[in-house]
């Protein structure tokens, strides 16, 4: 991407039979309080399938984040009308959690029972001939005791009158005592630094005027690599010296922007070599999703961007652990990236073989809105990412990226779409306070990008205008 230069899913089939008149009876006499572990079942149309989606519009688990209190909606969806009405509710069921941590080898913790409200005790309803369920609401609260370090889970299940179950995991992190970034608006900015260049601490640089936030919600350090290691027989994650020296030293570079509330995402990029984001069997692909969520453990960072470029891809003579380059591959990565790190977020280029995860390059596991969060277009893309990135929320999209060095700015036209069209993010690459064009173009564009996306004005610190100090 340097232009400078240039969960699983479960579905479940649903079975109308003569038990139906007793199912839909017995759910209406079922209280389900917090913290039982027995739900009511239902039954609907035979041949349709359930899943619950969030309010983000992730299937099966979801993220997230909250301050003092929160409130996060849930639905049941059928892919066909259900034939008669619905009458059911969603419990806490701890069997959920247990068997996520058995599959995953993760190690979540309950979120405390005494901290959670499931609205009208978790019922819903689908009316006859609909396909979307009333919405479920818990509700959230912070004892200002939980460390904001920990993601914790909530397991919630509702039955089906067969016995099967239509499960959900929702992780959760109360961020009460942490600052944050938030804007009124929502949208996000994602500022992509070329670090071999660019003091990351340079973020901290814009702000504005009256909610005193920073402009930037993410930083991504640009770039770690993806690299085969000839003597181990595996792929890695290498750093070249200038990100080797940011993650080293994390707390002069990263823990003041995370200070601010401003997320840290790590890029993985091809290095000239065999290997890619895009080419990695399965087995290889789990193996090095571990190793990314163990370097993103160990030095404290958000999430990671993948960015299918610069690999020197083998098209004949396949060798082991690999395939031959493709979307699809480079889906199956991001997927496992996310199983392996569920409370991280995964963002992807939408160039080469990242920027299409639909039609036939979609991978059976699940659609590319469970696993991906954000999907950043090319610079000043702004098509619809619907069939490309299939489930993935308009707020997961970044729209109309701008490139800082070479000068290619959003319009204002384009950041009022973003702003009327509800889409979630914007990205901006290679900002550098320090560069020649700063005043006379990129603070004009950061200007823009506070009036038109947050109705506020841009300040611009110089004391806090940073040169590469290392």
């Amino acid at each position: 991407m340097k232009k400078v230069t240039k969960i699983y899913r479960k579905s479940i089939p649903l079975f109308l039979g003569v038990m139906a008149l007793f199912a839909f009876n017995s759910c209406k006499e079922e209280v389900v309080k917090v913290g039982e572990e027995k739900e009511a079942s239902y039954e609907t149309n035979p041949n349709a399938l359930a899943t619950l989606i969030g309010q983000n519009g992730k299937s099966d688990q979801s993220l997230f984040e909250f301050k003092t209190a929160g409130e996060f909606g849930l639905y049941v969806e059928l892919t066909k009308p259900s034939a008669a009405a619905v009458n059911n509710s969603v419990a806490i069921n701890e069997e959920v959690l247990q068997a996520y941590n058995s599959k995953n080898e993760t190690s979540f913790k309950m979120f405390p029972k005494e901290l959670i409200s499931l609205v009208d005790q978790g019922k819903f309803s689908i009316n006859a001939n609909d396909k979307k369920s009333s919405e479920i609401k818990i509700r959230l609260t912070s004892n200002q005791q939980l460390s904001e370090a920990e993601t914790f889970a909530i397991p919630l299940r509702t039955k089906l009158a067969d016995g099967q179950s239509i499960d959900y995991l929702l992780l959760v992190k109360d961020v009460s005592k942490l600052p944050n970034a938030d804007k009124s608006t929502g949208i996000k900015i994602i500022s992509c630094m070329e670090v071999n260049d660019t003091n990351p601490l340079n973020n901290l640089s814009i702000t504005l005027k009256n909610s005193g936030k920073p402009l930037v919600d993410m930083v991504i350090l640009f770039s770690s690599n993806i690299n085969y290691n000839e003597q181990l027989g595996k792929v890695m994650i290498t750093h070249n010296p200038n990100v080797t020296h940011i993650l080293e030293n994390k707390d002069k570079y990263l823990k003041p922007l995370r200070d601010r509330g401003i997320k840290v995402i790590l890029s993985i990029l091809g290095n000239h070599d065999k290997s890619g984001v895009a080419n990695l069997d399965g087995e290889a692909a789990k193996a090095f999703a571990q190793e990314i969520a163990a370097t993103c453990k160990a030095y404290d960072l958000d999430g990671v961007f993948f960015d299918d470029e610069y690999s020197s891809y083998s098209y004949y003579d396949i060798p082991a652990g690999f395939v031959y380059p493709s979307a699809k591959a480079a889906a199956k990565l991001c997927y496992e990236t996310k199983k392996a790190m569920p409370d991280k977020l995964i963002m992807v280029y939408v160039y080469s073989r990242t920027g299409n995860f639909g039609g036939n390059n979609a991978i059976s596991e699940a659609p590319a809105g469970d696993y991906v969060d954000y999907a950043l277009h090319d610079y000043l893309g702004s098509y619809s990412l619907t069939n490309y990135y299939p489930g993935l929320a308009r707020t997961g999209w970044g729209m109309s990226s701008g490139e800082y060095a070479q000068g290619r700015f959003p319009s204002t036209n384009a950041l009022r779409n973003i702003r009327t069209g509800g889409y979630g993010a914007h990205m901006i690459f290679a900002f550098d306070p320090n560069r020649s064009n700063f005043t006379s173009r990129q603070k004009p564009a950061l200007e823009n990008i506070a009036k038109i996306l947050f109705d506020d004005e841009l300040v611009f610190d110089s004391s806090k205008k940073f040169a590469k100090d290392w």
